[in-house]
């Protein structure tokens, strides 16, 4: 079964915090996608920032998105109570 990003959190560098509806955590990094296609917009951090989940993913408003699929195998998974400066 696919999960669902059900909240997330944007950080630096273009990175996410991000809780699935399996119970995982973790940060996804964006960095590597800014060069290809429909992502070099999200270089714009403001843009960035204006993520919003929708359809049980992160998006952006001109379409940009990210399957659940690559944010879990994509994501470096942390522990829930792990505070999120140790993960870095």
């Amino acid at each position: 079964m696919i999960p669902d990003v059900i909240d997330f959190e944007i950080l630096a560098d273009y990175k996410i915090k991000v809780k699935l509806s399996n119970g995982k955590t973790g940060i996804f990094d964006v960095a590597p996608y800014l060069d290809k296609g429909i992502f070099t917009e999200l270089k714009d951090y403001n843009y960035f920032k204006r993520a919003r989940i929708e359809f049980g993913t992160i998006v952006w408003p001109n379409e940009q998105d990210f399957s659940p699929e690559t944010i879990e195998i994509k994501m470096k998974e942390i522990e829930h109570n792990k505070p999120l400066q140790q993960t870095a």
